[in-house]
């Protein structure tokens, strides 16, 4: 099979397209064709490497994708082969006690797709059974990859486990990230008030377009958090959405007293210092989580399928051009998701 993979850690230039063996389908796993895969941040992470990763190569990259079930290994019932479907990345082991209380982004042997094991890069993913969630006849490929990830993982921050409230307000740190684009279409959907801070006027008109309900442009505003207790009459936001980290002094500040911090990521780097001070006197809670279980994605891609919450596109390649996409990834260019088309979309 064609595939995008690298041999070694390093920057753009270890990334290789070329062949490599389809995988081989096991018991209660399905055998997807890829059609598209969507680009996150963890690609470049994982590409770059850090201490204690271990992965077998050559490596394949990529956690979202969508396409069509090619083989069903022994046991499967629920797909058949010619069945379109979208991955949920999550993988679980299915038999650890938090898989099996429905908990499986807590598995004791949890796996990213594309992270510590093979992903969507490729025109040929292998996943278990439970993992694909098959597609509304026409449903877009490359809508559906872009939307895996990102709304499962914006909505069991959100929902579950913010457990935000209809009336309540939300400020989310970042305008046009795939994470960001997402919480703010789940919290518009939720019935709360929106708050963006976004580093150009570009990326806050996407933001707009999305539903929030007050732009911050930090590059004119650099104390946003200040201009956020104006707009609250100094009250502060019930629910900030901070997945850049080094912005947590400020976010501290947004917040309300009560208010909760939600936090899936650390694009700004994952050590920093954070003042303590803030979350005493403040009563705040600092709530952290990582993609969904099995039922809160589901929850979320019916809400996908029928067009109530929709995947943020910026632009297509082909696979062969992998390279290119990152590279727009990384220079932070792009507003919503970069996806690679695999075949014909």
């Amino acid at each position: 099979m064609k595939a995008v993979y690298f041999e070694q850690h390093g920057g753009l230039d270890v990334l290789q397209y070329g062949d490599l063996p389809t995988p081989p389908v096991g018991q209660g796993e399905v055998l997807v064709r890829l059609r598209a895969a969507a680009l996150n941040r963890v690609d470049l992470w994982v590409r770059n490497g850090w201490p204690g990763l271990k992965l077998s190569l050559p490596h394949i990259p990529g956690a979202d994708g969508a396409g069509v079930i090619e083989e069903v290994g022994e046991g499967v019932t629920s797909v058949t082969e010619g069945m379109a479907v979208v991955i949920n990345p999550n993988i679980g082991c299915g038999k650890c006690p938090e898989c099996l209380a429905g908990q499986d982004n807590r598995c004791r042997n949890w796996h990213l797709l594309g992270e510590t094991i093979s992903g969507t890069y490729a025109e040929y993913v292998v996943v278990p059974e439970r993992n694909v969630l098959p597609l509304p006849p026409s449903f877009p490929m490359a809508e559906a990859a872009a939307a895996a990830l990102v709304f499962q993982t914006a909505w069991h921050s959100l929902i579950t486990r913010g457990q935000l409230k209809a009336g309540e307000s939300v400020l989310v740190v970042g305008a046009s990230g795939g994470v960001n684009t997402a919480c703010i279409q789940i919290a518009k959907l939720a019935g709360a008030t929106v708050f963006v801070v976004g580093s150009n006027s570009e990326k806050l008109e996407l933001a707009k377009t999305l539903g929030a309900d007050f732009l911050i442009d930090r590059s004119q505003e650099e104390n946003w958090a200040k201009v956020i207790y104006q707009l609250t009459d100094r009250q502060g936001v019930d629910i900030v959405v901070d997945n850049v980290g080094t912005t947590f002094p400020l976010s501290f500040r947004a917040a309300r007293k009560g208010g909760r911090i939600l936090t899936v990521g650390n694009t700004g780097g994952a050590i920093f210092e954070i003042d303590n001070r803030f979350i005493f006197g403040k009563h705040l809670s600092l709530i952290g989580s990582t993609m969904s279980n099995q039922q809160d994605f589901r929850q979320v891609m019916q809400l996908v399928f029928e067009g109530k919450l929709k995947a943020v596109l910026d632009r297509v390649y082909p696979l062969r051009e992998a390279k290119l996409a990152q590279e727009r990834l990384e220079s932070g260019r792009q507003n919503g998701k970069i996806v690679l088309e695999i075949g014909d979309l």
